[in-house]
């Protein structure tokens, strides 16, 4: 049995959610892989919990529930940049959320950890928007690996899809729906006929969305997503500032009808190959039409021709599932 210590940086929704799969999976991550995952750090934005014999979660998880985290038995006022550099871990799960414009707080934590010689797993999609070639060269030279399929469509194994299943092809295009909170934005108003306005207000008083969704509403988040699909996926060199973003939040109910008239309806298109994020006009029969908070990416290359990756692009469980892709992948 092999013990793989870990550092996670960040202890909202998705922190939280890797840490619940992780008790659940224990059992099935010992027998199927022979790998003990024990979490030595939980650090947040005022303090850590510190354990390199392994760090409660259950209690963890409790406390935090109640903002509490810092009544745990290990808690103590070590930094996250600080816990990089003096607590032993193999690999740093970075999942703090980080300022478009800046890449902070996550680039870096990022930056440090690899120049520690220490692996990344991040779902924070802000540092690689700003930084990638940097990153990406850094843990290079550092001889560890840089993981992010959490950062694009949650569960979507798109990153990892072109290198296990994909490594003969050239990808030639990749286009799609790549945030949930407006493909369900632009859902309901279809769906219900409803304005924009009523179904933020909805979707907030439900819990569904963020307090602020601006980065959803106004393409922000879709063109961090087409940054990294571009990078990664088809070998560009790109980043946020040169990606051109218009968001939905010009959309009305009257637009909407009017595509419904045309059989056709209003998504949110992020076009890697144009670098481009906009709303555009998608025929009801088109796989790119899905509802909700799905999200849908068509990769067209020159062997396999075209493939539709749609699933769940967010949400704190499913993205767990995609971070422990990128984890077993380092691991094998």
């Amino acid at each position: 049995m092999k013990d793989v210590r870990l550092t996670i940086i960040g202890f909202g929704a998705v922190g939280k959610g890797f840490a619940e799969v992780l008790l659940k999976k224990q059992r099935f991550l010992e027998k199927n892989y022979g790998i003990n995952l024990k979490v030595s750090a939980v650090c947040e934005i005022d303090g850590s919990v510190v354990n390199e014999e392994g760090v409660n979660l259950e209690k963890a998880l409790t406390l935090a529930a109640e903002k509490k985290l810092n009544e745990h038995d290990d808690w103590n006022t070590m930094k996250s940049l600080e816990a990089i550099k003096e607590i032993g871990s193999d690999i740093v799960l970075e999942l703090t959320p980080s300022d478009i414009k800046t890449g902070q707080p996550g680039l870096s934590h990022i930056r440090e950890s690899l120049k520690k010689g220490k692996h990344v797993v991040t779902s924070n999609k802000a540092p690689l928007a700003v930084k990638f070639s940097e990153l990406r060269k850094l843990a290079g030279d550092n001889h560890v690996e840089l993981k992010y399929e959490a950062t694009v469509g949650g569960v979507l194994p798109i990153i990892n899809l072109k290198k296990h299943c994909l490594q003969i092809n050239k990808i030639e295009s990749i286009h799609g729906i790549l945030n949930g909170t407006s493909n369900y934005v632009l859902s309901k108003m279809a769906d219900e006929g409803v304005s924009m306005e009523a179904v933020l207000k909805e979707a907030k008083n439900l819990g569904i969305m963020e307090a602020d969704p601006s980065y959803d509403i106004e393409g922000i988040d879709t063109g961090a997503k087409v940054v990294i699909l571009a990078n990664s996926m088809m070998d560009m060199d790109v980043s946020f500032s040169d990606i051109d973003v218009t968001g939905i939040e010009d959309v009305t109910a009257e637009a909407i009808e009017l595509a419904q008239k045309h059989n056709s309806v209003v998504k949110l298109i992020g076009d890697v190959n144009g670098l481009k994020v906009s709303p555009r006009l998608v025929p009801v029969n088109h796989p790119l039409n899905v509802s909700g908070t799905l999200n849908a990416v068509m990769i067209n290359t020159d062997v396999a021709k075209n493939i539709t990756v749609i699933g769940h692009g967010a949400g704190r469980i499913e993205t767990a599932s995609s971070l422990f892709s990128d984890i077993l992948d380092i691991l094998q």
